[in-house]
């Protein structure tokens, strides 16, 4: 039986051809970054770059592993090791189902921007995703969906919402 795990088929791809995606809302600090260096120069690569193959202008789009990406691009020492190839693992998914992947994958390891993460929810509701449908592929509570469509300040976020009366101003001369 063959195993449909992208990672038990990994690829070399020249760096050149390899590309960020425009959503990635993780951020990694210098020191965490000067330590993946050390970690790549001590280990090699032991983790391949998730990417989608972009046939259509032939570039590996990444959805995990952007850090690992930029250590073989900032470290000459790296670059040339690894003779400019980076281990790859391809998914080949729509863009919403890789933004949840990233999301997922990220999610898994550590923490995020909130500003790109809310960016994020909003491209999925632009893109018709349900709240619900975030909540399952991001692995977020209704309440953080919520702060982050807050955060974007746009009120097509919550159009669909139907908001009660709870309370009514009062105004100052009707006292």
């Amino acid at each position: 039986m063959e195993n449909k795990s992208p990672a038990y088929q990994v690829i070399p791809v020249p760096v050149k051809k390899i590309k960020p995606n425009t959503y990635n809302p993780n951020a990694v600090a210098p020191p965490e970054m000067e330590l993946l260096y050390e970690s790549i120069k001590a280990d090699g690569y032991t983790m391949p770059v998730v990417c989608y193959y972009d046939d259509k202008n032939d570039e590996y789009i990444i959805v995990d592993g952007f850090h690992r990406y930029r250590t073989m691009l900032d470290h000459p020492d790296i670059y040339e090791r690894e003779q400019g190839m980076l281990p790859v693992s391809v998914i080949d998914k729509p863009i919403d189902e890789r933004m949840a992947s990233t999301i997922r994958h990220n999610r898994a390891r550590g923490s995020h921007s909130v500003d790109l993460m809310s960016n994020i929810v909003k491209e999925l509701h632009d893109m018709g995703r349900s709240d619900a449908w975030i909540s399952r592929h991001l692995g977020m509570d209704e309440d953080e969906i919520l702060r982050l469509k807050q955060i974007t300040g746009l009120a097509e976020l919550f159009r669909d919402i139907n908001f009660g009366r709870a309370w009514r101003p009062v105004d100052p001369e009707e006292e």
